[in-house]
């Protein structure tokens, strides 16, 4: 990459860190700020399903909008979106309240992620596009691995304080773009507008069916199910079993995080090279199946911690392969190809952690049940696409 590339990169780095890592504050006093308002694990998954439901339906419009009027003022109006849900958060206890300051923060997401993802295919190459995405990926695993960590501090002081922190730090973000971020391809903007249709959601929808990237968009929609089925409640789940802290919690996932940029930074885009994605996704699934599937017999905090390492590793890696993968069959319609990817994620994020909240309501192992059962069938589609992507290469 040049040096230039590398400066546009550590850009959109630091800009995902500070939007990422401000939510990450409030993940270690999630249940303890639950319990005080009277909720539990149905509470805790509509908290993500909302988010993610309001980011689902304004996905496919923002991937359009940003291939429209640009990648910074996408990325801009997401930050602000997300900086606004998290002031609402703070300002009340009302849970009605606290579900309409998730949609607002599942909106921002929505312009956020895919103009970002849609940057970096801007200004890298086919070769370079995995290192670009790693290299973003490894910024919001940096957020998640900070961010619980300060919360965790923080709850110290109050149990909403981290919460404000978040939406002060949320609002550097906002600024930092303002003033550092220029747009990628300003001079297509306005023929994108011109060209584009205007499609409703059902359509967006049917005309990514049509789409080469169709199979790794249903599959980041089943593995997304099953792996926030399992993130969303986590918290609540050490804390029932094994009388874990805020601490604890925020240890785990700082942990974990850790794992997640290591692997980011020097590890996907070597194994990519050297085994191609769809290999990656094999192994990588079956690894986070696996994790599961031990996860279930957990004795202790201990153990638990160590199966949630290799679980979070994998996590860590399919995310930006998938990315990759899209965006290398997506051609010219980055925006639309990354707000697709965003609104079938948002789907697996939207009945993931609802099923999984009730679900935990009723015995606390039925979520990872749950999770389990999503990897295979996520396994299993894999497997069948590639073996039909090799058929039609050879028919050809």
């Amino acid at each position: 990459m040049t040096g230039e590339q590398r400066k546009k990169i550590i850009m959109l780095m630091i800009n995902m860190f500070i939007a990422i890592g401000s939510f990450g504050i409030i993940i270690p006093i999630l249940p303890a700020y639950l319990e005080s308002i009277n909720q539990g694990g149905t509470a805790a998954g509509l908290f993500i399903a909302i988010f993610a439901g309001a980011q689902f339906i304004f996905s496919p419009i923002a991937g359009k909008w940003t291939d429209q009027y640009g990648r910074r003022k996408m990325i801009i109006y997401g930050l602000a979106g997300l900086t606004l849900s998290m002031f609402i958060f703070y300002a009340s206890n009302s849970i009605w309240v606290l579900y309409a300051s998730r949609a607002v923060g599942g909106i921002g997401c929505a312009m956020l992620v895919p103009a970002i993802f849609a940057y970096i295919a801007d200004i890298t190459t086919i070769e370079q596009r995995a290192r670009g995405n790693s290299l973003v990926s490894a910024a919001m695993s940096l957020g998640i691995v900070v961010g619980p960590g300060i919360g965790g501090f923080l709850a110290g002081f109050g149990l909403k304080f981290p919460i404000l922190i978040s939406a002060l730090v949320s609002l550097v973000s906002v600024l930092f773009s303002v003033l550092l971020l220029k747009e990628s391809k300003v001079e297509q903007i306005g023929e994108v507008m011109e060209t584009l249709p205007d499609e409703s959601m059902a359509r967006k929808i049917a005309r990514s069916v049509k789409m080469p990237y169709f199979i790794p968009l249903i599959i980041t929609l089943v593995m997304s199910f099953g792996l926030i089925a399992y993130e969303s409640v986590i918290g609540l789940y050490l804390d029932n079993q094994f009388q874990s802290t805020a601490k604890d919690i925020a240890i785990m996932i700082t942990a974990t995080g850790i794992v997640s940029v290591i692997v980011q930074l020097f590890v996907v885009d070597k194994i990519v090279n050297r085994f191609g994605e769809r290999s990656v996704l094999n192994v990588f699934i079956a690894v986070a199946a696996a994790g599961f599937l031990f996860s279930l017999f957990a004795s202790n905090y201990t153990l638990f911690f160590v199966i949630s390492l290799f679980i979070f590793l994998s996590t860590s890696i399919l995310r930006p392969v998938l990315n990759t993968l899209i965006s290398k069959l997506a051609g010219n319609e980055q925006g639309f190809a990354m707000g697709m990817n965003n609104a079938y994620m948002s789907i697996g994020n939207v009945l993931g952690p609802t099923l999984a909240g009730l679900l935990y309501d009723i015995k606390i192992t039925y979520p990872f049940v749950l999770g389990l059962v999503l990897l295979i069938v996520t396994l299993f589609i894999t497997f069948t696409w590639q073996r039909h992507s090799i058929k039609a290469k050879t028919a050809i």
